[in-house]
């Protein structure tokens, strides 16, 4: 097997799976393209590597997002690049925002926007514009209060982030994070401005009046807060309602299924967040020499947790690359332990509503394009298509 296969390379991104195999058989941990850094990708390494903080830091989210050429990324300096205990001083001022309460009073204005926009879906259509990326913007609007009018800029902003590698992976691409990320800062600082001259009922408003270990945050904790909830949010959610429209556009029979059976949907998430999950991986960065696998990895060196082949091995998942709804094995897509991802419950409730929305209306669903031809976006941690064109025949 060659060693240093590239992670980002759209052939891998097309289909990890069949890599991930060959990888869990002959070279669990490995360095891989980018950047030589370090593959991890057997359940049991994966689950050790979680749940050892102390050995594998947080701080591989901004050693992955924030090389030299980046200047400051929001995303690699959140509560995702953090530690005990900053990661605990910060977190709790988000898990009221991802509550019970919370998630139900939006709930009722995601499923009617959900089912306009499932209304327009007829012939064929781009998913992912129509709406796979407009309801998770529309829902993070709603949590944090901002203006809808920024949905626009949503998805553009969060790629960019996402989209760094250790080099840029040209002039253009180094100039347009850069200048995303500028963009990103001016508007949520002018977001907090109007907040702190009329404060309301949201996220960004109880952030103002929020402290954190007795002192009050910082603009420039408030806009890292802010921008990870976006994009935590957004990509995650996208990516997972592109996956499901997809596997089902390819699996008729569980389209049927679904379509007979409506209230086997929940089983149905439960199962594609395991088997095409959109979270693929989780950076860290060792603090120490550490041996997985008979192999030594350097003090200070990358990991990537490989999520999604964690969720396909074999010595923990019987037959793992078949879909069976009725497996009732949790998967690791949204983490484990205090770094468990706090918007899961969130997640879950826009990919049922959808779902809801989307089974009624269809009688035929089919991709409008040659498999091959589906661009997958190239980042370390998340995986989804581009762009989805299939074709819908209404009931």
């Amino acid at each position: 097997m060659e060693q240093h296969v590239n992670v980002m390379a759209p052939a891998f991104r097309a289909d990890p799976y069949s890599h991930y195999v060959e990888m869990r058989r002959h070279s669990p941990v490995c360095q891989v393209e980018p950047g030589g850094i370090w593959a991890v990708s057997r359940y049991a390494d994966v689950v050790s590597i979680l749940r050892s903080p102390e050995r594998f830091s947080s701080a591989g989210f901004k050693a992955a997002w924030q090389p030299p050429w980046v200047g400051h990324n929001p995303l690699a300096n959140s509560i995702l690049a953090m530690d005990a205990p900053e990661h605990g001083r910060l977190r709790g001022l988000l898990t009221r925002a991802f509550g019970a309460s919370a998630i139900a009073a939006i709930e009722p204005r995601a499923r009617a926007l959900c089912e306009r926009l499932a209304g327009r879906l007829e012939g064929e259509v781009d998913f992912i514009a129509a709406l796979a990326g407009p309801l998770p913007a529309f829902v993070i609007s709603e949590l944090l209060g901002l203006d809808h009018a920024l949905e626009a800029h949503y998805k553009r902003w969060i790629d960019d982030l996402v989209s760094v590698t250790p080099e840029p992976q040209s002039p253009e691409h180094e100039a347009r994070v850069r200048a995303t990320i500028a963009e990103l800062d001016r508007s949520m600082i002018d977001v907090i401005e109007v907040r702190r001259r009329a404060s309301s009922d949201d996220l960004v408003s109880e952030l103002g009046r929020a402290e954190a270990g007795g002192q009050p945050l910082s603009e420039r904790e408030m806009i890292d807060l802010l921008v990870t909830v976006l994009g935590g949010g957004i990509e995650t959610t996208t990516a997972l309602l592109g996956n499901m429209l997809l596997f089902l556009a390819e699996r008729p029979d569980e389209l049927a299924r679904l379509r007979c059976s409506p209230q086997l949907v929940p089983r149905f998430i439960e199962e594609m967040l395991r088997y095409d999950g959109p979270s693929q991986s989780i950076p860290r960065l060792t603090t120490s020499d550490v041996e997985l696998s008979g192999v030594t990895i350097p003090r200070g060196s990358l990991v990537l947790a490989l999520i999604g082949s964690a969720v396909r091995d074999e010595q923990h998942y019987p037959d793992p690359d078949r879909f069976d709804p009725e497996r009732g094995q949790p998967s690791l897509t949204f983490g484990h332990g205090v770094h468990f991802c706090l918007g899961a419950a969130l997640a879950r409730m826009e990919a049922k509503i959808a779902l809801e929305a989307l089974l009624p209306r269809i009688h035929g669903l089919e991709l409008a394009c040659a498999r091959r031809d589906i661009e997958y976006n190239r980042t370390l941690t998340v995986r989804g298509p581009v762009a989805l064109p299939l074709r819908f025949t209404l009931a």
